[in-house]
């Protein structure tokens, strides 16, 4: 068993200083809440939040903007703004470019973004800023046990290995110099402060102790969900998994609609009859700006974002590098099939208007995400470089992005960019609806006037509706708008085909704890329980409800209908 901390040093926890390292979606609003949460921990005075930034090019310019009462998050993030303000006013919240900053505090919340290069993490960034944080830390108050607790995502077994031997290496022993605990984030673009505040948050330490002590600082900004403590590697596996999950999701989702399109058969009066069935619904399929969580999720022109293209991976890392077998990987193969989304979008587009080569196309909507900023890899960003490549004119047209977004400089992707909405539709022959931001909702009549050169919008993001397009003269297709009412037999193999890929699902986490126990489980307190993860990862907000583990029969095809993802759970791909 871990060292424990003894009671007199639980009990006389003081809590004087936060620093956050890294104002991005997710350390911004932990960092605002906590400040304006007040929380006087082992003393009489609240503590205050320091956010730390480095000096770049591209974000050093957050700093100043923080100091000055405004959030650096851009899109419609409700009442960010106003606990930013409220809290900088106070005295209880400051940003700076030094990690000295954090030389003093009793906590610190690691908000550094984490990816992927190839089939393996890339923590480039992160270990910078743990050991720009380590140096700083060596020189710490005399008694000084700073709490530091990652909100990044991680790779199962990172804490236990990469993370303790780095500080380690500084001199920093876990347990004794420093506590090494994790927490990761279940927010969301647009609703930023409101998941915060009301989702179920994960927990977590190496320390038997850590959790309990998290636990107590947590509870002062998350006032309508649960806490789950738990330990590091659990943690790591519910988080990664939640984004994995829903990447399988998305993708047996995508392979219905690729087939409802071929057919001409309506994919959202199948989704809706198919979830009803599993007793798993949403409003989804009604309204665009509500986000999917039923079983049968909404497939658009692919998947972005900063999580679900990498975490299946980094959930599969320590298995890819001992070189287990992947065959029957149900997370892996939803990666080629969402991967596919934005070629498959052309086909749509191509089918209905013909050759887009030579043609002027404008994209709606960079980010990947409504009413967002966020253009991580936004799979508009992908389609625009495929279209180029055809030999199509591209414009991209966005709200809340920036002609200086770094992911539009990295795919050099800028000079096509625009914010002016009448400019980006003004020659435009097809339109493609690639984000559902509520402004091409309410704007649609002054965008279909502006386009005096249209002939057809592809939706891909389930926005308009055909007859806002046709009353028009103006052509319409979008992904599973087709207008065929499904058959029952397709909705029995749909229902069919997604409870067998659920119980791959099952199959494949269950080999992967016992793979990361037999390796990576130093004792009982940090062994993985497959039932603890079923239950905590039941409890994110966007649906991962992991069943039994249970052998897989290949659902029959019916009219026509097969897919990929059974055939790999079933063992028959």
């Amino acid at each position: 068993m871990p060292l424990t901390l003894t009671q007199d040093r639980v009990s006389s926890w003081q809590v004087r200083k936060i620093a956050v390292v890294g104002p991005g979606i997710v350390g911004m609003p932990m960092g605002a809440l906590l400040a304006h949460a007040r929380i006087c921990e082992g003393s009489e005075s609240p503590a205050v939040v320091t956010i730390i930034q480095r000096n770049s090019k591209t974000s050093g310019w957050k700093v100043d903007s923080i100091n000055s009462g405004r959030s650096p998050i851009g899109g419609i993030e409700p009442d960010l703004d106003r606990v930013v303000a409220e809290s900088v006013k106070a005295g209880l919240l400051n940003a700076s470019y030094d990690y000295s900053a954090a030389r003093d505090a009793d906590v610190i919340l690691v908000c550094t973004q984490t990816d992927k290069r190839g089939l393996e993490p890339d923590y480039g960034p992160l270990f910078e800023a743990l050991n720009g944080l380590a140096t700083e830390l060596v020189s710490r108050p005399a008694g000084n046990v700073p709490l530091i607790v990652f909100e990044s995502t991680l790779a199962p077994s990172t804490m236990a290995t990469l993370v303790r031997d780095l500080f380690a290496s500084h001199g920093l022993v876990e347990g004794r110099d420093i506590l090494l605990g994790n927490s990761p984030n279940r927010v969301m673009p647009g609703r930023l402060v409101e998941r915060v505040a009301s989702s179920d948050k994960v927990v977590a330490g190496l320390h038997p102790d850590t959790p309990d002590l998290i636990a107590r600082l947590y509870r002062r900004i998350v006032t309508k969900g649960t806490l789950h403590l738990t330990n590091s590697m659990t943690a790591e596996v519910v988080k990664t998994l939640e984004n994995a999950y829903r990447d399988v999701r998305i993708a047996y989702a995508a392979e219905v609609a690729r087939f409802c399109d071929a057919q001409g058969i309506d994919f959202f009066a199948l989704r809706d009859l198919a979830n009803a069935r599993l007793d798993d619904q949403d409003g989804a399929s009604a309204d665009p700006n509500a986000v999917p969580s039923g079983g049968l999720l909404v497939p658009t022109v692919g998947v972005g974002g900063h999580c679900l293209p990498k975490d299946g991976i980094l959930l599969w890392w320590r298995a890819l590098e001992a070189k287990e077998d992947t065959s029957r990987s149900l997370i892996l193969e939803a990666r080629r099939v969402n991967d596919a989304s934005p070629a498959m979008t052309i086909a749509l587009a191509e089918s209905a208007f013909g050759k887009l080569a030579g043609r002027k196309v404008t994209l709606l909507g960079a980010a990947y995400r409504f009413n967002s900023e966020d253009t991580r890899n936004s799979p508009t960003l992908t389609l625009a470089r495929q279209l180029i490549d055809l030999g199509a004119a591209v414009t991209i047209h966005d709200p809340y992005v920036y002609p200086t977004d770094q992911n539009l400089l990295k795919t050099n992707l800028s000079g096509v960019f625009t914010r002016d909405l009448a400019e980006a539709v003004a020659e435009a022959e097809v339109v493609v609806l690639c984000t559902g931001h509520r402004e091409y909702i309410e704007r649609r009549d002054e965008l279909m006037a502006a386009a005096k050169a249209l002939r057809g919008v592809v939706d891909a993001c389930n926005l308009w509706h055909a007859n806002d397009v046709t009353s028009r003269g103006v052509g319409y297709a979008g992904i599973g708008r087709g207008t065929a009412a499904p058959s029952s037999s397709l909705v029995d193999s749909v229902v069919a085909g997604f409870q067998a890929v659920e119980a791959g699902v099952a199959n494949e986490v269950e080999a992967l704890v016992t793979f990361l126990n037999s390796r990576y489980a130093a004792d009982g307190f940090n062994r993985v329980k497959f039932g603890d993860v079923q239950r905590i990862a039941g409890t994110c907000v966007t649906g991962c409800r992991i069943v039994d583990p249970r052998p897989v029969a290949p659902a029959l095809p019916a009219g026509g209908f097969s897919s990929r993802m059974v055939a790999v759970a079933a063992g028959h791909a």
